[in-house]
C-alpha cells in the first residue's frame, strides 16, 4: 500500500489529522492496534478550548458538537467550605465547551467511514522504519499476514505507550517528566450534574472535582492514594465521600446513582522533545502528557495536530517545508506553557501530605488571592480557556 501520511493511533488525534488532511487533498492511512470498539469505549476528558472546536469545525466534525456540547462560562473553586466562581466570559471573552471525547472519537469515526477513507484496526506488531530518509515504511500483522505502508511521512499518534516514540533512536529524544503521589479516583454515572459548570474543590480530606459529559450523565472525581485499590470504593463509599469533599450547598444537591465506570488513573506530567525526528511527527500522548486538572491533554493532542496538518498542507500544495520544519519548536512552546499550568493548578487544589502545615496555608493563601485579584483570575481564565495558536 502507498500514502502520503501514514499515521499510527486512531484515537482523536490520530482521527483528528486525518480529517484534517482529507479537507487539504491530503492521502492518509490510519493504522490502530486495538479494535474500534476498544477505541471508542476508552473514557476520556471532556472540556474542549475553543481553538479544539475551530480545529473540529475546520475538519467538517463539528456539527454534532454544536448540537449538544455544553457552552461553559466560568468554573467554580471550592474552598473552606464556599464557592468562587471565575467568569472566564467576562475576564477573557471566550469559554469552553464540555463535550466527552468519547463524542469526538464517534464523530470522527463516522466521518472517517462516510468519506470512505483507510483506517485499519487491529493491526498487530506495529513498527516503523526508515524515517531518517526519503522513504519511509509502516509494517504491520493483520490476519496472519505481513503488510506495509510506504509513505512519504509518519505521524506518531499511538499514545504513551506506543511504538512511534519507543522507535526514536537512543540519544535523540530528551523526556521530562514528574510523578504526583497521588490519583484520581473517578466515576461516571448518568445522574444530572451538581451544578451547571465544573467545580473544583480544595479540602482538608483531599481535592474532589465535579465534572460532566451530558445534562444527563456526570464525571466526578477524588483524589486518592496511588495503592488504593477500587475494591474497597462501593459506589455508597464514593458518593459520601464525595460530598464531605464539598461545601454544604453542593453537597446537598448531589445525586447519586449506580456508576457506569469507575477506574483509578495515576497523574504525571511528561514531555518528550523534540517532537520530529526526520520523517516521523510525534503528536498528542506520544509527545506529551498532563495531570488531567487543567483539562489540557485533548486539547494540546487538538493543537499538535492542527500545526502538523498546515504543515503537511504546505509542503504538498505551496512545495515548502518551513511548516513542518517549524512543527517541534512550536507545539513545544504551547506545550510547555500548558504544563506550566496544568502543574499549578494541581498543586494549588491537591493535598500534599509532605508539605505539611506550611504547605496548607500557602495553599490558602493563594486561592485567596486568585478569587480576590482581577489579574489572578484573569491568568487562570487565559489559562484554562486555552492560550492563542500561533
Amino acid at each position: 500500500m502507498r500514502t502520503q501520511v501514514a499515521i499510527v493511533g486512531a484515537g482523536p488525534s490520530g482521527l483528528l489529522l486525518g480529517a484534517l488532511l482529507h479537507r487539504a487533498g491530503v492521502d492518509a492511512v490510519i493504522v490502530e492496534q486495538r479494535s474500534a470498539e476498544y477505541v471508542l469505549g476508552r473514557i476520556r476528558a471532556g472540556v474542549l478550548e475553543q481553538t479544539t472546536v475551530d480545529l473540529l469545525e475546520q475538519a467538517g466534525m463539528a456539527e454534532r458538537l454544536h448540537r449538544e456540547g455544553l457552552p461553559h462560562d466560568g468554573v467554580e473553586l471550592a474552598f473552606d467550605g464556599q464557592l468562587h466562581r471565575i467568569d472566564f466570559v467576562g475576564l477573557t471573552g471566550r469559554r469552553v465547551t464540555v463535550y466527552g471525547q468519547t463524542e469526538v472519537t464517534h464523530d470522527l469515526m463516522q466521518g472517517r467511514a462516510a468519506a470512505g477513507l483507510a483506517t485499519i484496526y487491529e493491526a498487530d506488531d506495529v513498527s516503523v522504519h526508515d524515517f531518517d530518509g526519503t522513504r519511509p515504511v509502516v509494517r504491520y500483522r493483520r490476519d496472519g499476514r505481513d503488510h506495509e505502508i510506504a509513505c512519504d511521512f509518519i505521524a506518531g499518534c499511538d499514545g504513551y505507550h506506543g511504538v512511534t516514540r519507543a522507535s526514536v533512536p537512543k540519544g535523540s529524544i530528551a523526556t521530562y517528566e514528574k510523578v504526583y503521589p497521588f490519583g484520581w479516583l473517578g466515576i461516571l454515572a448518568d445522574v444530572p450534574p451538581v451544578r451547571d459548570e465544573l467545580v473544583y474543590a480544595n479540602h482538608e480530606r483531599g481535592f474532589a472535582l465535579c465534572s460532566q459529559r451530558s445534562r444527563t450523565r456526570s464525571r466526578y472525581y477524588l483524589q486518592t492514594a496511588l495503592d488504593d485499590s477500587l475494591e474497597r470504593w462501593t459506589d455508597a463509599a464514593f458518593w459520601d465521600e464525595l460530598r464531605r469533599r464539598l461545601p454544604a450547598e453542593v453537597a446537598q444537591q448531589v445525586t447519586t446513582g449506580a456508576s457506569i465506570e469507575k477506574s483509578i488513573a495515576p497523574l504525571r506530567s511528561f514531555v518528550a522533545e523534540p517532537m520530529r525526528f526526520g520523517r516521523l511527527f510525534l503528536a498528542g500522548d506520544a509527545a506529551h502528557i498532563v495531570p488531567p486538572t487543567g483539562a489540557k491533554g485533548l486539547n494540546l493532542a487538538a493543537s499538535d495536530v492542527g500545526y502538523l496538518a498546515r504543515g503537511l498542507t504546505e509542503y504538498y500544495a505551496d512545495k515548502s517545508s518551513a511548516g513542518i520544519d517549524a512543527y517541534s519548536a512550536r507545539c513545544l512552546a504551547r506545550i510547555w506553557k500548558a504544563e506550566r499550568f496544568s502543574w499549578w493548578f494541581t498543586s494549588l487544589m491537591h493535598k500534599f501530605p509532605e508539605t505539611g502545615a506550611f504547605g496548607q496555608k500557602m495553599q490558602h493563601a493563594e486561592l485567596e488571592y486568585l478569587v480576590g485579584s482581577k489579574a489572578a483570575s484573569t491568568a487562570l481564565a487565559e489559562n484554562y480557556v486555552g492560550l492563542p495558536i500561533s
